[in-house]
């Protein structure tokens, strides 16, 4: 998939997501948002100036969120993005009102929403997992000026063939050869092979 497919699906399957900032403290905090945008130029929020949440992602430079659909965990898909945000004012308030309808009844006259502005997580990286299917399926995007960092596992020259890290693994996400190789689509990073491996082979990146 594209950027633009999984922005599609946190914006239209999930919409609603947990949003992490810090607050005056530098403590963790979350609100309750909806994505009323999301494309390749960035995901998109209203709030209104009074709100906690207002001034916690004006202070922040960074944040998180997280969402899923799903009724439990083995028919659900996740979606996680972190970023950097910027208020961009009440730019684009109108046009993200007509996107979604439901605001004009917590808002309904121009003089309330006088105080709604926008947020734009305007460059980031986002994680995808889909655990309706097995084996589970997860992939990495970015958005605006970002390079992929990769994360997870991965098996170095180091290994010596002993099929250990296949015996452990719960996905059977591993495959021979030399090295053997992780399947980074449907691994878990559960770090079964990572901890079991005798040749200390597998590693993590960035370590």
């Amino acid at each position: 998939m594209e950027t633009k497919d999984y922005m599609y699906i946190l914006q239209h399957d999930i919409h609603s997501v947990v949003l992490a900032t810090n607050n005056e403290q530098g403590h963790p905090a979350t609100a309750y948002m909806d994505v009323m945008h999301a494309d390749e130029s960035g995901i998109y929020f209203l709030t209104s100036k009074g709100k906690d949440i207002y001034r916690r992602m004006s202070q922040c430079e960074y944040v998180a969120l997280t969402g899923m659909t799903g009724t439990d965990f083995f028919h659900s898909k996740m979606l996680s993005v972190r970023g950097k945000i910027k208020n961009i004012g009440a730019a684009k308030v109108k046009e993200l009102f007509d996107e979604n309808p439901y605001m004009y009844k917590i808002y309904p006259t121009e003089e309330n929403r006088d105080v709604v502005e926008v947020f734009c997580i305007y460059e980031g990286q986002g994680e995808y997992s889909d655990f309706s299917v097995k084996p589970p399926v997860r992939s990495t995007f970015t958005f605006g000026n970002v390079k992929e960092e990769k994360s997870g596992y991965y098996i170095n020259e180091a290994c010596n063939g002993c099929g250990i890290c296949m015996q452990k693994c719960p996905m059977n996400c591993i495959e021979k050869g030399q090295p053997y190789k992780i399947i980074e689509t449907n691994c878990l990073r559960c770090g079964n092979c990572y901890y079991h491996c005798p040749q200390k082979a597998v590693k993590k990146y960035g370590e």
